[in-house]
């Protein structure tokens, strides 16, 4: 065997490979576009530093023509890619967010974290709340982004995300809860196709133990100091601290299609059930994949689920 080529410890193709040098191979998501005016949506976008000290950026959105006396909804946005890969400024998540913002008529931050296995969990999860908590510093009108500054009503602050980024989104409810944070109020919770995930297989997932066992192994990669399966990190339905979310709403998106349906709707029976004070909804496209919507965003489910979205947003402004 020619020395020369390294080994491969985890191939986990076509999305990441894990050599036993420690060098990673990201297969997918590695690309970045440039951010400006979307002439498809009429969107404008923007890169800022949330956080100097790790290098860390979001990319900005609001609509072009927004009035400079109007304040938006705030949507902050987290990426999916199982903890370990995809960026907010990818061609996929730049698309999905200028076509959300056009749709929900907001002011959205989308937000880069650092990823696994170089930057194993609980850092995306602190790196997530430092974007939120970077978010807030903007309540009084002098933080360092003026689109912040301006067009944000921080009284109606939503977050959002996608598969892990959902995950993310879940978690940061549940540290707002407890810790909050001065000046804004979490409204709502977006999740769409949530990874969460659990020892016992639930529903239909029994029929397809290979496919759970898959979904095993990237969650004790990407946390490989977690406690198992039934982390309350991955497995909210073991987590007491699940009636202490701190939004007042939460939209639930599963697809028929989708391996980790069941999960995402345990967790919204639990919470409709349970002893949080807030309102679940849910919705769920029969036929829909896993995150098929930035595959495929001009298809009428991807069109139905941003509509969902948009309206979930507004609700409260109708």
């Amino acid at each position: 065997m020619d020395s020369t080529i390294p080994e491969v410890a985890y191939d986990y193709s076509p999305f990441i490979r894990i050599y036993k040098d420690g060098h990673v191979e990201r297969l997918r998501g590695t690309d970045i576009v440039p951010s400006g005016l979307d002439p498809k949506t009429n969107v404008l976008s923007k890169d800022a530093v949330y956080s100097p000290e790790l290098n860390l950026s979001s990319r900005l959105y609001r609509p072009h023509n927004t009035n400079p006396d109007k304040k938006l909804p705030v949507l902050v946005y987290y990426h999916g890619g199982g903890f370990c890969m995809e960026n907010p400024f990818n061609f996929q998540y730049h698309d999905h967010l200028n076509n959300l913002v056009a749709v929900s008529n907001v002011i959205a931050i989308s937000v880069d974290y650092r990823l696994a296995p170089e930057h194993p969990l609980p850092i995306a999860y602190d790196d997530s709340w430092t974007a939120l908590k970077w978010v807030a510093s903007h309540v009084n009108g002098d933080g360092p982004e003026e689109w912040l500054n301006s067009h944000s009503d921080f009284g109606q602050v939503f977050l959002a995300g996608d598969s892990a980024g959902a995950n993310l989104a879940h978690q940061l409810a549940l540290r707002y809860g407890q810790e909050k944070l001065s000046g804004i109020d979490l409204t709502g919770v977006i999740l769409v196709h949530p990874y969460f995930w659990g020892k016992e297989p639930i529903g239909t997932e029994g029929e397809n133990l290979e496919s759970k066992s898959r979904i095993d192994v990237i969650w004790n990669f990407a946390c490989p100091t977690s406690s198992g399966l039934d982390d309350p990190l991955i497995n909210p339905l073991v987590d007491p601290r699940l009636d202490s979310l701190g939004c007042d709403r939460l939209l639930v998106i599963i697809g028929g299609k989708d391996f980790l349906r069941e999960r995402g709707r345990h967790y919204y029976e639990r919470l409709s059930k349970g002893g949080w004070e807030g309102v679940v909804e849910i919705m769920e496209g029969k036929d829909d994949e896993h995150v098929f919507h930035l595959h495929d965003p001009t298809c009428a489910n991807a069109v139905a689920l941003l509509k969902r979205i948009a309206s979930f947003i507004n609700e409260d402004r109708a």
